[in-house]
This record gives C-alpha cells, sequence and structure tokens, in this order.
C-alpha cells in the first residue's frame, strides 16, 4: 500500500471516529470476500438458468404448460434444444440438452442436459432440476434448482455446492432462494436477485455467509447492489457492501468487525 493510500485510510478513520483496519486483517479479509462472493456466483449461474424457463401459470393445465414453455426456449437461447417428455399422470419434464459447440447462455458457455422435471399443476405447481450433468465455462456445475408456486407458498431455490471453481482446496454451499416482488419472481433477462445462507471451507478454515439481496445484471460478475456478511473460523465478522458505483470498477466496500471500512479490488 502506498503512503498516500495508507493516509487516506486513517484519514477516513478520523473522520468516522473508528480505528483503520492493519494491513493484516485487510489481507486476510480480502482472501474470505473473493472465496464468498465466488460461492454466490455458482449459485447465481444455475438461478440463471433456471430463468430461462417461464413461471408456471396457475390454473393452466400442466401438459398445456410444459409444451409452451419448451417452444419457449428457443427464443431466449438459440442454441439450446427444449424438448417436452410426458412422463407419467402426475409428472411431465422440459429436457433441456446443449450442443457441444459453444453455446451462450448469459455470458456463459454451456454444455450438457439436464431434466427440468414439472409434478401437480393448476393449484400448486413444483418444479425440479439437477444440474450436474451441465459444464459452465468449462466447470462441472455442482447445483440443483427448482420452485413451488401457486398455493400458499412461493418459493424459487437453488442448493449449489461442491469445489469452489478457481479457488483449488475450497468447497462451498449455498442455499440461495430468489427475491420475490407482488408475488413474482426478481429474475428476467437482463437481471437477478437472490439471498440466503451459505458457507466457504479449506485452508482458511469454515466461513459463513449470509447473502441479502444480491442484486446482478447479465455479463457482470460483481453484484451490483446487495450485501454479505463474513462470520470468519477465527471468530471476525466482515461485512461486504456492494454498490454500483463500486461494481463498476470491480470493487467492494468491506468492514471488519467494528473497524473503519475500507474499499478492496475483487479479480473474477
Amino acid at each position: 500500500m502506498t503512503i498516500r493510500a495508507c493516509l487516506a485510510l486513517v484519514l477516513l478513520a478520523t473522520a468516522c471516529g473508528r480505528e483503520p483496519p492493519t494491513q493484516e486483517e485487510i489481507d486476510d479479509a480480502k482472501t474470505r470476500v473473493d472465496l464468498a462472493i465466488h460461492a454466490a456466483h455458482q449459485a447465481r449461474i444455475a438461478l440463471e438458468l433456471l430463468g430461462i424457463l417461464p413461471v408456471y401459470t396457475c390454473d393452466e393445465p400442466r401438459r398445456t404448460f410444459v409444451g409452451r414453455a419448451a417452444e419457449g426456449v428457443g427464443v431466449k437461447v438459440a442454441c439450446v434444444t427444449a424438448t417436452a417428455v410426458v412422463r407419467d399422470e402426475s409428472s411431465d419434464a422440459v429436457v433441456f440438452s446443449f450442443p457441444e459447440t459453444p453455446c451462450s447462455v448469459n455470458g456463459h458457455t454451456v454444455s450438457g442436459h439436464t431434466d427440468f422435471i414439472y409434478n401437480g399443476g393448476e393449484d400448486r405447481m413444483d418444479l425440479s432440476a439437477d444440474l450436474n450433468g451441465l459444464v459452465v465455462d468449462g466447470k462441472v456445475l455442482q447445483a440443483t434448482v427448482g420452485y413451488g408456486t401457486c398455493g400458499d407458498e412461493k418459493r424459487f431455490w437453488t442448493a449449489a455446492a461442491g469445489a469452489l471453481p478457481g479457488r483449488p482446496g475450497n468447497t462451498y454451499r449455498v442455499d440461495g432462494r430468489v427475491g420475490l416482488r407482488d408475488g413474482a419472481p426478481l429474475f428476467g433477462s437482463t437481471s437477478l436477485v437472490f439471498d440466503g445462507p451459505g458457507q466457504v471451507s479449506g485452508p482458511l478454515g469454515t466461513d459463513r455467509v449470509t447473502f441479502t439481496g444480491l442484486e446482478y445484471e447479465v455479463g457482470e460478475f460483481l453484484p451490483k447492489k446487495g450485501q454479505a456478511l463474513i462470520e470468519t473460523a477465527r471468530g471476525h465478522r466482515v461485512r461486504v457492501d456492494f454498490s454500483e458505483v463500486l461494481w463498476r470498477v470491480g470493487k467492494v466496500e468491506v468492514e471488519i468487525d467494528d473497524k473503519a471500512p475500507v474499499t478492496v479490488p475483487i479479480v473474477r
């Protein structure tokens, strides 16, 4: 860190009336924040794939909806083949097949196939898909996604877990929930909002993470809004704030325990 940067940090801390973190604390927090953001990114990818399909319209016959959903997938993603498949009296499926040649989905290269399985219908529909058969950006995606809609509860979710791509020796788990507004899920062709608990384990121990209101734009790695709270294996609390100003320059604001906040860069 340069003398000028150090001086600016001290002045910020003095203005806020709080002690600045040490460089060792900043470096440690930056590593943990990086791991947490990469874990959230895996959950985000899985939810974006769920968002390719339209959400079930209550009171519509299941088989009618599934056929219509399969036909509409090609409009969103021309390189994917979606086929409606009759399974049994209580369920149907939309089968996704991505070609081995590059197929771009929201800025990611995807290959493989998976089944989106619909159970129920009209007054209650449940959708689930195991995405472990897909390869995204050259890495096997380790996630399941789904939703339950109509009836008393609307819930859109993902359970993403496994080895953290690009971060050898680290594993992760994120139980993500898509944000709702007026009963509708907050994902579409350009944005996605989700939150939920997670954890990252590796050489630094096991950190517990709570993601709140992470809002992503298609093609961007960092959320442009939201917060992550990391309870570290060393007993510290690291709060990460995402903002549109910092998101555009690849940075986040980090607050370690009760010390003065600092801004750190995050590399994809």
